[in-house]
């Protein structure tokens, strides 16, 4: 390995898991690796392996470019900053994006959403549409990562449907390929470690889609506690959503991702998890086995 890798959002649990996965899989050497975060404080672990640990905020062009400077390959992981009304996160990765190339990156990898094209119902696929756009234009070969569901987001509403048997959703007859998280930077980690030049877009999944009918079926099978399926019209789920505690804002923002469902944009099971990690994807099953106390309480 001769090129040097970059990792934002290297303190996350998706930035950890792909640097976990190019030093013990792909043997990177850590001193070819770059783990970025705005609080280098929360990856000493990293830099006691001899990862090279640099600070860069999102919000501040200069801190990426000083960040990317010697970087050949670097994976840009979308922020968590979804703020609706400012589009900040769009401006975020387009700063970034524009750091890259400064820095004279040579390959761009980034972690964007299933069909965020404009027609998405979720609220913030325009802001994984802009970068996929800005990555375009900037003239850098790419690989695109279209993280699908992870199977971890079931945390959000499984337990408390479970404890009260009933799950609320607008997501109709809708699939869903809920995929694991650490499946994702496995396929990723080897995204980045490759040597591969060409510009590409891989869809990242779980190996079966579900409507939430089915899920319930098998959390039922798997925890032994009933769970009835209860289909709202969106207004309805978003305003019981509110009255759980959720802010307005994210309320509609998870009941996009139900819309979502519903028109079938994330209805798709492909086999890139496999194609680029080499192993095979964890099972919807085998997440409930493996978190049935949690998701059971």
């Amino acid at each position: 390995m001769t090129e040097t890798l970059l990792v934002t959002g290297a303190a996350g649990q998706l930035g950890r898991g792909v640097i976990r996965y190019l030093l013990d899989t792909h043997k990177v050497p850590p001193a070819k690796i770059i783990a970025t975060t705005r609080n280098p404080e929360n990856v000493a672990d990293l830099a006691a392996r001899g990862v090279v640990v640099r600070a860069a905020d999102f919000n501040d062009a200069t801190s990426l470019e000083n960040a990317f400077k010697g970087a050949d390959r670097v994976l840009i992981i979308s922020t968590s900053d979804l703020d609706l009304k400012t589009g900040r996160r769009l401006k975020q990765h387009e700063a970034a994006v524009a750091a890259a190339k400064k820095a004279g990156v040579s390959h761009l990898l980034y972690t964007s959403m299933p069909n965020p094209e404009p027609v998405s119902p979720v609220l913030f696929a325009g802001d994984h549409y802009g970068t996929e756009q800005a990555i375009k234009a900037s003239g850098i070969a790419y690989t695109i990562f279209r993280n699908g569901w992870y199977q971890e987001n079931l945390f959000m509403a499984l337990p408390h449907a479970i404890a009260s048997g009933q799950w609320y959703t607008s997501a109709g007859d809708g699939r869903i390929a809920h995929g694991s998280r650490d499946d994702m930077a496995a396929a990723i980690a080897a995204g980045l470690a490759s040597s591969s030049t060409d510009s590409k877009t891989y869809t990242l999944t779980g190996p079966q889609a579900y409507t939430t009918a089915e899920i319930a079926a098998l959390v039922s099978e798997v925890t032994g506690k009933p769970l009835e399926v209860i289909q709202l019209p969106d207004e309805a789920l978003t305003e019981g959503v509110k009255a759980a505690g959720v802010p307005e804002e994210f309320a509609r923002v998870i009941v996009s991702f139900d819309a979502n469902t519903r028109s079938g944009r994330i209805a798709m099971a492909t086999d890139a998890v496999e194609t680029l990690s080499g192993r095979k994807p964890r099972t919807l099953k085998q997440f409930l086995e493996a978190n049935k106390a949690a998701l059971a309480g």
